[in-house]
């Protein structure tokens, strides 16, 4: 065996050519090394397509790079030598290599960069260039700040990137932000593009199999499995979503259908988070688009900015707060996630279709993460480290530097507004206005206080009625308040029994 001068661990979230730790490899001297651990696939009960996902995905990169004529060595699952770690994986490695550095980029998880950190081995990290922001460029820009808004860190990013702007410097359109041309819910007899689908070669099938036989006891089905795993086919989803989704994307990408789990979005999240996309080239696309008069303005940047702006963000605040802020619990929520997170059996029509495509494809769009199963979650006071959790292992395109920001801050507030300025709390009317889920529903979203009534309307005013306290001083809850300050007190005392029985109800084990 030659002699290895560097030995650079791949992670299976860094599966791009241009990872800052493969620049310049020597491939006579210089090793790559890939590694299937079981502490990843279970620190949480992820997903089967989601490990299906990544080990697929890793097995192709390292043949890829293999195809370049660079050293890899790959540890399988299944490996009896595995050790079962990536600290672990590392440190046999370096020995049996006698390596003379290890290389690794930025994790995307504080506890695996923690514990790699902690493994006793002399590092060279890298900075993870597939970001715009880096980690210390977004620590400058937040310093001093009492409280960070994304919408200002993401004009800072439209500039430093020069995306729609002006000769200038000024946003093409007049402004930054068109969230408001983003809200309409989808039209009758509207007709969303028929996904892209993709084919499972040899090597998807063995994993397949190993993920089938492995990890049987975690929630969610393999019987869908249709996703890229490599960039070619991450390309021709990319290319697919150009073509028939962006277009649509601006005005429905808050809309909601049934048995419609993707309408006009790009399932492109989970492919950008593993490397098999590259941002800067999304976002130049999107722009090329409306340049050339493809799409409209609201569509283009309406993408950009989750790109660009609320993505970079959550991976700033996670970086910048870790690890205290995964403890945040603002509302000291206790209350245990129902069972039928993991089932979708409840007669809450808009959870069940949201949980249900969850488990059947590991994906739901933004919309439904935070106005159902996280509006719920908010309302019912579920403990924030639960939920969290439970995002974390059904969506496939979860890692914790953006599955936590997003659930502990955004969806349930429980940072104390640090991340974003209100909680995200509605009752079912909202729902009712972005979906057609109440038409099927056991319950009516027309009732609040009835034994049919939708459980959204009367834990939505039972949420504020508990949380007065913290919340009736945020601006941005005034109204909220006023209206229910003008409810008259029997009114308000029948939607707080029907919220306390509710509650207790969940505390029972009932899916409502």
């Amino acid at each position: 065996m030659n002699t290895t001068h560097r030995l650079c661990l791949v992670l299976g979230d860094q599966l791009s050519f241009d990872l800052a730790c493969l620049a310049d490899l020597d491939r006579e001297h210089d090793a790559v090394l890939l590694v299937e651990v079981m502490e990843e696939a279970t620190h949480v009960a992820h997903h089967p397509q989601k490990i299906a996902l990544i080990f697929s995905a890793m097995r192709h990169f390292a043949k890829a790079l293999q195809d370049q004529g660079i050293r890899v060595h790959y540890v399988t699952l299944d490996d009896p030598q595995n050790s079962g770690s990536v600290p672990g994986e590392l440190k046999r490695w370096q020995a049996l290599l006698q390596a003379q550095q290890v290389h690794l980029t930025e994790c995307g998880d504080w506890r695996l960069e923690q514990s790699v950190k902690d493994c006793g081995l002399p590092i060279h990290w890298h900075a993870d260039r597939r970001f715009l922001c880096s980690r210390d460029e977004f620590r400058a820009w937040a310093a001093g700040k009492k409280q960070l808004r994304m919408e200002y860190f993401y004009r800072d990013m439209r500039r430093k990137s020069r995306l729609l702007l002006n000769g200038d410097g000024t946003p093409v359109g007049g402004a930054w932000n068109f969230d408001s041309d983003n809200r309409k819910a989808l039209p009758k007899g509207a007709k969303p593009p028929y996904p892209a689908r993709f084919a499972n070669d040899a090597i998807t099938h063995d994993v397949l199999a190993l993920v089938a036989a492995r990890f049987a006891s975690h929630y969610g089905s393999l019987d869908d499995f249709n996703y890229p795993v490599t960039h070619a086919d991450a390309q021709s989803l990319w290319a697919c979503f150009l073509d028939y989704g962006l277009a649509g994307f601006g005005d429905y990408q808050d809309a909601m259908a049934s048995d419609e789990p993707f309408l006009f979005h790009a399932r492109i999240s989970a492919a950008l988070n593993i490397g098999l996309l590259d941002l800067r080239q999304l976002c130049s696309d999107v722009e090329s688009a409306y340049w050339s008069g493809a799409i409209a303005l609201n569509a283009a940047e309406g993408f950009i900015r989750q790109l660009i702006g609320w993505r970079e963000y959550v991976r700033g605040v996670y970086w910048l707060k870790m690890p205290e802020y995964a403890d945040g619990n603002v509302f000291a929520n206790q209350r245990a996630l129902p069972e039928f997170y993991w089932t979708g059996a409840t007669q809450m029509n808009c959870m069940r279709q949201a949980i249900g495509q969850s488990l059947q494809h590991a994906y739901a769009h933004h919309i439904q993460r935070l106005m159902v199963t996280g509006n719920f979650a908010l309302l019912a006071g579920i403990a924030p480290r639960q939920i969290c959790d439970w995002y974390l292992a059904i969506y496939m395109d979860a890692f914790e530097w953006v599955e936590l920001p997003n659930t502990l801050g955004m969806v349930m507030h429980a940072d104390g507004g640090y991340l974003g300025s209100k909680p995200y709390c509605a009752s079912g009317q909202y729902i009712n206005r972005m979906s057609d889920y109440c038409r099927d529903c056991a319950y009516s979203v027309r009732e609040t206080t009835a034994d049919n009534a939708c459980p959204f309307n009367a834990l939505y005013w039972h949420f504020l009625m508990r949380h007065g306290d913290l919340l009736r001083g945020n601006q941005r809850m005034s109204m909220m308040y006023k209206n229910l300050d003008r409810m008259p007190l029997a009114k308000q005392q029948a939607l707080w029994q029907r919220g306390q029985s509710l509650l207790e109800r969940l505390d029972n084990g009932d899916a409502l």
